[in-house]
């Protein structure tokens, strides 16, 4: 029996860790068994985008939908015929979507299946990016998101990170930025994210994180 769609999609500003996030949430779901396919909506910027990790979700099991020249030195905003198809069947998709309003207007194109089919849309914040350092700011960039979208997120993932910096402190601190950002946003606050390198073996997950693996590297790495 074919499991029911689950639609993901996964948004933020240019920065903030979505494609990582996105990567995790997929393989997770994966091993859980049942279809999984990742969707690579962020035509705008060719860099840190889910098409660049195609064997690794092949090697997974994981259908990668991506924009039409992806892998390619063009970067021209076109969608892939088949991204249609995932209202078609069932399991678990994720959509991993532009760093702002101009990368998440191709998704306003499909917003009436989405919400025929229903969906989850987690807008993803980084404290220590530009343009979303303070609460202020990352409630004003998820209402673009949303008018350029003409969808709703559902919930909010603090992903404040300092890349290979990042300690489990720099995410304790980030705390208050997302409690704020949540009372301004009025969206659920699930979770906050730990990279695994961040936390050491005698100490535990503090409550409310996540632990996710470092996948997207830098192009020098």
């Amino acid at each position: 029996m074919q499991k029911k769609l689950q639609l993901t999609v996964v948004c933020g500003h240019y920065g903030c860790g979505k494609t990582n996030l996105a990567l995790n949430l997929a393989l997770e779901a994966a091993q859980e068994g049942g279809q999984v396919t990742v969707v690579d909506m962020d035509i705008v910027n060719p860099y840190f985008r889910s098409s660049e990790y195609g064997e690794l979700l092949e090697s997974r099991g994981i259908r990668l939908i991506a924009p039409v020249f992806a892998g390619t030195t063009l970067d021209t905003p076109t969608l892939p015929p088949e991204i249609y198809s995932i209202f078609e069947g069932g399991g678990q998709v994720f959509l991993d979507v532009g760093g702002d309003d101009a990368g998440i207007t191709a998704l306003g194109g499909l917003h009436e299946q989405m919400e025929a089919a229903g969906y989850e849309m987690l807008y993803v914040i980084n404290r220590y990016r530009v343009l979303s350092q303070k609460p202020e700011e990352a409630a004003a960039l998820l209402r673009e998101i949303e008018s350029a979208s003409r969808l709703k997120a559902t919930g909010l993932v603090n992903n404040s990170h300092l890349g290979v910096e990042t300690k489990l402190s720099t995410v304790l601190d980030s705390m208050p930025y997302a409690e704020e950002t949540h009372r301004l946003t009025g969206l659920p606050l699930l979770y906050s994210t730990v990279p695994d390198f961040a936390l050491e073996k005698e100490v535990q997950l503090p409550a409310g994180c996540r632990k996710i693996s470092r996948l997207v590297r830098f192009l020098w790495e």
